[in-house]
C-alpha cells in the first residue's frame, strides 16, 4: 500500500504546540489540511499561527511565496467534527487522558468513512487501548512525532494489538512523504525511544543520589566522554522535570512497576518544589538572569607516569596504548595476570566493569568513552584503598593525553559504561520481543533523542559480551533487579560469542 495520495485531505484534532507542527508538516507537504479543537476560536489562532510560521519560511528562503500562499489556501479550520468528513486520515493531538481519546475517536467514526486512517500522537498511552473502543479498530496507528514536529524527522509508527497491517504501511508511507524518516514498532510501552532512553536519565540520577558526582559534572562526562550532545540533567531542564518524570512514570507503571524502570525520588522532590526547569527558570540549573553554570569537577594538573605496563586486551579502550605511546609515555607489555594498565609503584588502571574498586587493592576506575582520540574528559574513580600516589598518576596519565579528568566517587559502572550498558540492554531485549528491528531501533535512537551511536551498533564495538558482564557485575553490587541483565541480553551475547568462535 502506497502513501496517501496528495490531494487526499488530512485533519488534525488539537492545535497546541504538536498540532499545529503536525498539521504543518501535512500541509508543506502539499495535502490539504483541515484543523479541529474543541475550543470555540482555538482552530481559526492556530490557523494563524501556522501561516506566520510559513512566512517566516519564506523568509528564510525555505519555501517561496507562491508554495506559501497556496499551503493558506489549502489549510482549513473546521468548526465542529463534522467538518472532517471526507478525510483520508486524521491525526489526534489532545490531552494525554485514556478516555477523552476514546471518546474522540468514538465520534470521529460517526463522520469519516471507513477507510480513513486514525491516528493518535500519544507518547505515554496504548495505542491498544486507545483503539479498542473504535467500531473499526484495525483502521487505527499510532503517528508519534517528535517535538518541534516539522524540524525533528523521526515518527514512530505503531501498530496496537488489532491494528491491520494495511493501515500501519499506509501510515508508515505516508509518513515517509511527507519527508520524515519512519520506523516501525509494536504497541508497548514508551513504544521505542520512550522505552530504551530510560537509563540515559535514571542512571545520572542514581549517581548522583549515590553522592558519586555533581550534575554539572555527570553532564560533563556524558558529553565529552560518551559523545551524547546533551547531559541527562540539561536535558530534562530543557524538556521540563515535570514532562519527564510523567513519561518515567508512566513507562514504570505500565511495565508493572519492572524496577529497572523506577523513577527517582530526587526528580520527584525538585518537581513537587516547582523547579521545572528552563519553563520556571529553574531546576538543576539556574536559569535567572546572571546565574552562572557551575562548572565540572576537574582534577588539578599532576604529574604522568614515566611508563605503563598493558596487561592483557584492553577491550573498549585498546586505542588509548596507541595514545599513550603518541604522548611520549613509555608502553611495556605485561604478563597477563589481568587486563588494564599497571602504573609505577604497582598501582592498576582498569576499564569500569561494574564493580566498586574497594573490591580490588590500589586500583583507580576510569569511565568507557564513545572514542577515546576524540574524548575530552574522562572520569576517574577511586576507593579508600586506592593510594593518592595512584590516582595522581593516573590522572596525570590521561591530562598527559590531552584530556581533562573529573574524580567521581566509587561507583560501580562509573557514568557512561553503566548508562551504555543498560540502553544496550533495552534495546536487544526490545528488538528479541518483536517491539522493533535492530535497525529501527538504532534509527529511532539516533533521531529520536540524538545517541551518537544506535544501541545495536554501539553493542557490536565494544563487542557482544562487554553490556552483559557489567551488568552482571552491577547486579552483584546492587542486588535489587535493577541491573540484572534481560534474558534477551544474555543470548546475544552468547550469539555474539559463537559467532567468533569462542561460546561461553
Amino acid at each position: 500500500m502506497t502513501a496517501l495520495d496528495l490531494s487526499s485531505p488530512v485533519a488534525v484534532v488539537g492545535t497546541g504546540t504538536m498540532g499545529q507542527g503536525i498539521a504543518q508538516v501535512a500541509l508543506v507537504a502539499g495535502h490539504p489540511v483541515r484543523l479541529y479543537d474543541a475550543a470555540p476560536g482555538r482552530a481559526r489562532e492556530a490557523a494563524a499561527a501556522i501561516g506566520a510560521r510559513l512566512d517566516r519560511l519564506v523568509e528564510k528562503d525555505r519555501l517561496t511565496g507562491a508554495e506559501r500562499d497556496a499551503a493558506r489556501a489549502r489549510l482549513t479550520p473546521a468548526e465542529s467534527l463534522a467538518g472532517l468528513a471526507g478525510c483520508a486520515l486524521v491525526v489526534e493531538a489532545v490531552v494525554e487522558r485514556l478516555d477523552v481519546k476514546q471518546e474522540l475517536f468514538r465520534a470521529l467514526e460517526d463522520v469519516v468513512g471507513d477507510d480513513c486512517v486514525l491516528a493518535t500522537n500519544t507518547s505515554s498511552l496504548s495505542v491498544t487501548a486507545v483503539g479498542g473502543a473504535l467500531r473499526v479498530p484495525g483502521r487505527f496507528v499510532g503517528l508519534h512525532f517528535f517535538n518541534p514536529a516539522p524540524l525533528l524527522p523521526l515518527v514512530e509508527v505503531v501498530s496496537g494489538f488489532a491494528t491491520d497491517p494495511a493501515s500501519a504501511t499506509r501510515a508508515y508511507e505516508t509518513a515517509r512523504a511527507w519527508g520524515k524518516t519512519p520506523v516501525a514498532c509494536a504497541d508497548t510501552p514508551g513504544f521505542i525511544v520512550n522505552r530504551i532512553a530510560r537509563p540515559f536519565y535514571a542512571e545520572a540520577l542514581a549517581v548522583h543520589e549515590d553522592r558519586g558526582a555533581d550534575p554539572a559534572t555527570v553532564d560533563a562526562v556524558l558529553r565529552e566522554s560518551g559523545g551524547f550532545k546533551m547531559g541527562a540533567f540539561e536535558l530534562t531542564d530543557l524538556i521540563g522535570q515535570d514532562v519527564n518524570e510523567s513519561v518515567t512514570h508512566s513507562v514504570w507503571q505500565a511495565f508493572f512497576q519492572d524496577v529497572r524502570f523506577t523513577p527517582s525520588l530526587a526528580q520527584r522532590r525538585l518537581v513537587e518544589s516547582g523547579r521545572l526547569g528552563r519553563k520556571s527558570g529553574q531546576g538543576w540549573y539556574d536559569y535567572g538572569d546572571g546565574a552562572e553554570r557551575p562548572e565540572p569537577h576537574t582534577a588539578e594538573p599532576a604529574e604522568a607516569p614515566a611508563y605503563v605496563v598493558v596487561e592483557g586486551d584492553l577491550g573498549p579502550a585498546a586505542e588509548l596504548v596507541a595514545l599513550i605511546r603518541e604522548a611520549g609515555i613509555v608502553v611495556r607489555a605485561g604478563e597477563d595476570h589481568g587486563t588494564g594498565l599497571v602504573l609505577p609503584g604497582g598501582g592498576r588502571l582498569v576499564l569500569a566493569d561494574g564493580r566498586t574498586c574497594g573490591e580490588s587493592r590500589d586500583v583507580v576506575h576510569f569511565d568507557l568513552a564513545l572514542d577515546y582520540r576524540r574524548a575530552t574528559r574522562v572520569a576517574l574513580s577511586a576507593s579508600r584503598s586506592t593510594s593518592p600516589r595512584t590516582l595522581a598518576r593516573a590522572t596525570g596519565l590521561f591530562q598527559a593525553l590531552g584530556k581533562k579528568v573529573s574524580v567521581i566517587g566509587d561507583v560501580p559502572g562509573m557514568i557512561v559504561a553503566r548508562t551504555v550498558a543498560r540502553i544496550i540492554d533495552l534495546a536487544v531485549e526490545a528488538v528479541a520481543q518483536g517491539v522493533a528491528t535492530e535497525e529501527d531501533v538504532d534509527t529511532a535512537m539516533r533521531l529520536g533523542v540524538n545517541y551518537p551511536l544506535g544501541p545495536l551498533e554501539w553493542s557490536r564495538r565494544l563487542g557482544g559480551d562487554w553490556a552483559r558482564g557489567l551488568l552482571d557485575n552491577l547486579h552483584g553490587c546492587a542486588p535489587s533487579g535493577r541491573y540484572a541483565p534481560s534474558l534477551a541480553l544474555h543470548r546475544h551475547a552468547y550469539a555474539a560469542d559463537t559467532q567468533e568462535g569462542t561460546p561461553s
